[in-house]
């Protein structure tokens, strides 16, 4: 509706008009990262950003002739290793949280099935260990009602 379509004094009669928000939630479509993954995500990018950077002061000052263009290029191929190291990290935190606490992706995932069969098998125990208990406390020569 355009102004010159509008009633006059629409908002001064009217219903009080309904301020547009800003920010509007929306749901995730993917599961946020878990804690130890996410910081060593952190990690790595922070390490890869500075070892670009110092490949690029290497670069530049090997062109211009500088003097400092020698210990930028051998600290560079530290710090490349260093950043490769980093994101080994991110993918080997990543497999090992996975393990640890199954993947919950999928609904078929294995790790649930092996928690589901854990939590079944505990509940026999506990169950067989109700009725040996209870008939201890009967004791051998009473009858059960059963």
């Amino acid at each position: 509706m355009d102004t010159d379509e509008r009633p006059a004094g629409t908002w001064a009669t009217g219903p009080t008009p309904i301020p547009r928000q800003l920010w509007v939630e929306e749901p995730s479509t993917r599961r946020r990262m878990a804690d130890p993954v996410r910081t060593a995500a952190v990690r790595a990018v922070l390490i890869v950003s500075l070892t670009l950077i110092q490949a690029m002061i290497a670069f530049l000052s090997t062109l211009a002739g500088s003097w400092l263009a020698f210990p930028m290029v051998i600290s560079s191929v530290a710090s490349t290793v260093v950043a490769t190291w980093g994101v080994l990290d991110v993918w080997v935190t990543r497999q090992v949280w996975n393990q640890r606490n199954g993947v919950v992706s999928e609904p078929s995932s294995s790790a649930r099935q092996l928690r589901r069969e854990r939590r079944r098998a505990r509940r026999v125990a506990k169950a067989d260990a109700r009725r040996s208990a209870r008939i201890r406390r009967r004791g051998p020569g009473r009858l059960s009602r059963a």
